[in-house]
């Protein structure tokens, strides 16, 4: 599908430039409704639930995105602020036809985006966005005043995900004993994440809990984890859980402050599972998982499959195979027996079952695995730049593997989000990462110049 509005995680940019406008939104709405409305059945309105994270632009957008989908003649149900994974959960809960998150994840405050899931709690699949796209650019044309759709604010929606977050752990498990510091960025879970813990018995320390609009993000959560290593060190706590600004990221760190990423922490879930004889199949990386966590699942006898970069690609390669398990080394985490798409508190319970059950801390389960050292660079590029078109790119990356040979990894990707070239070198040295890592961004640069 040739993109023009769609990332790998719906409509994301800066506030106020398009695609990120009042306008746009409407637009997108009505678009949005339009294909909905077109798979009804019968006289009933097709109903959407609409949930957005802390940033101050959500105000506006959530306006504009309701007025475009009660023009289509859809309802709509408002949440307020929730994660992501909530919206996902209460879309299905609640038999709605879709769900709408206004959020743009781990960005700063001024980006925002526009997500959407399917009635099951998915993501909506290719072939559907490009509906909705292919109808944006089309006059928005009003339904008659009888059709239009109506508007409802959803009683205690952070109550009830709280109940099924609480629900995904065992009944007979608890954490009490154990002093856990929760950042929620400042973000969609500040209501949230700590009551799933409290409630579960543990002493919490909450952080990144008080959302201005302004400081989604900044200086907190899963993507600025000194925060939480401090907290952590500071109150003597257990485990550190960080959050990212729509609550599907988690990062965490133990009593130490050592950082556990999202391919440690897939790999502890994934080899408890697998020594419980549970695991159900194999677990799906991406083509940026480390190197490090397809050997060490293989040394266990686990499979170990990479789709594209982005979680909604890795739910479809674990629905192909018929799998339960993947996740991003970013953080975000599939466990779908447990939810429909990612979610970072139900991910942190599944870490935490691990580490109760199994007996062991994090670095115990993590012993088995090497991370190999993984340098990545950011290089500004047009969104036509092709780098498979550079000849001397091309003999740049084959001198690259010969080098590696087979004990690291070279991957060149465009950002589904940015505007930038991803170079991500992977090694056992870390001075061969870094050096081809600068030498291949160097190149990028000089032929996207050109």
């Amino acid at each position: 599908m040739s993109r023009k509005f769609f990332g790998t995680d719906g409509v994301r940019g800066r506030v106020g430039v398009e695609p990120i406008t009042p306008e746009f939104a409407m637009r997108l709405g009505f678009a949005a409704g339009k294909v909905l409305v077109a798979g009804k059945i019968g006289d009933t309105h097709p109903a959407v639930l609409i949930g957005k994270d802390t940033r101050i632009s959500g105000y506006m957008l959530e306006s504009a995105i309701q007025a475009g989908l009660s023009a289509a003649g859809v309802d709509v149900h408002l949440t307020g602020p929730l994660p992501t994974p909530a919206i996902a959960y209460l879309t299905r809960a609640l038999r709605l036809s879709a769900g709408i998150v206004i959020s743009a994840s781990h960005n700063p405050y001024d980006d925002n985006g526009i997500k959407f899931f399917g009635a099951g709690g998915v993501k909506l699949p290719d072939e559907v966005e490009a509906k909705i796209e292919a109808l944006v650019g089309k006059p928005l044309e009003c339904v008659d005043s009888k059709d239009l759709g109506k508007a409802w604010r959803v009683a205690d929606a952070g109550g009830r995900y709280i109940e099924f977050c609480k629900g995904t752990f065992p009944a007979d498990l608890d954490l009490k004993g154990l002093k856990i510091v929760v950042d929620s960025a400042n973000g969609a879970a500040y209501q949230i994440a700590a009551h799933v813990f409290h409630e579960l018995g543990a002493d919490v320390v909450s952080v990144g809990n008080h959302p201005n609009g302004l400081n989604i993000n900044e200086g907190c959560g899963a993507t600025y984890t000194q925060a939480v290593q401090k907290a952590v060190l500071d109150s003597g706590a257990d485990f550190g859980i960080a959050l990212d600004g729509d609550g599907d990221r988690l990062i965490m760190c133990d009593s130490q402050g050592e950082i556990y990423d999202g391919d440690r922490l897939l790999y502890i879930i994934a080899s408890f599972r697998h020594e419980e004889g549970i695991l159900d199949g194999g677990v799906v990386g991406t083509l940026m998982s480390n190197l490090g966590l397809e050997t060490a699942l293989k040394n266990l006898g686990v499979p170990f499959s990479r789709s594209k970069v982005g979680d909604r690609y890795v739910q479809e390669m674990l629905k192909q195979k018929r799998w339960v398990l993947g996740g991003e080394g970013s953080g975000h985490i599939l466990c779908l027996d447990r939810h429909t798409t990612g979610d970072g508190i139900i991910s942190a319970l599944q870490v935490l079952q691990a580490v109760l059950q199994g007996g062991r801390s994090l670095s115990e389960w993590c012993a088995d695995l090497e991370v190999y050292p993984q340098v990545l660079v950011n290089v500004q590029v047009a969104k036509s730049f092709d780098f498979r078109e550079s000849l001397t790119i091309q003999a740049a990356l084959v001198e690259a593997e010969v080098e590696l040979g087979g004990m690291g990894r070279v991957l060149l990707r465009p950002s589904g989000t940015e505007p930038v070239l991803r170079v991500m070198v992977e090694a056992r040295d870390s001075t061969i990462a870094e050096r081809w890592a600068g030498r291949l961004a160097e190149l990028v640069s000089q032929a996207a110049a050109a």
